[in-house]
């Protein structure tokens, strides 16, 4: 993650290879988007704490991607608009 410079809104990428009854989002990193922007997007759009968001940005950053919530499909969806807002690369996919 680094200073942010133009952000572009990439593609939601969809997997249905899972059960069908559980979803989650999955988040990757990228060299655009800062720690706060990735902390704050997160928090916006799961409705999940800062110490979570902190966790799951540091794995973003570690590991490469993080799974940042959990539910519904809409629900995964509508989380997943959210964070790929400021050009974040996300992915919905069945559990």
């Amino acid at each position: 993650m680094s200073a942010p410079g133009t952000i572009e809104r990439p593609e939601i990428q969809n997997s249905q290879t899972g059960s069908g009854k559980h979803w989650i989002v999955t988040v990757f990193n990228n060299e655009i988007n800062t720690w706060d922007e990735v902390v704050f997007i997160l928090m916006a759009a799961t409705g999940c704490d800062e110490e979570e968001a902190n966790i799951e940005t540091w794995e973003v950053d570690n590991l490469g991607k993080s799974v940042v919530h959990h539910g519904e499909q809409e629900e995964c969806q509508t989380a997943a608009g959210i964070i790929a807002q400021i050009g974040i690369r996300v992915e919905v996919s069945e559990e």
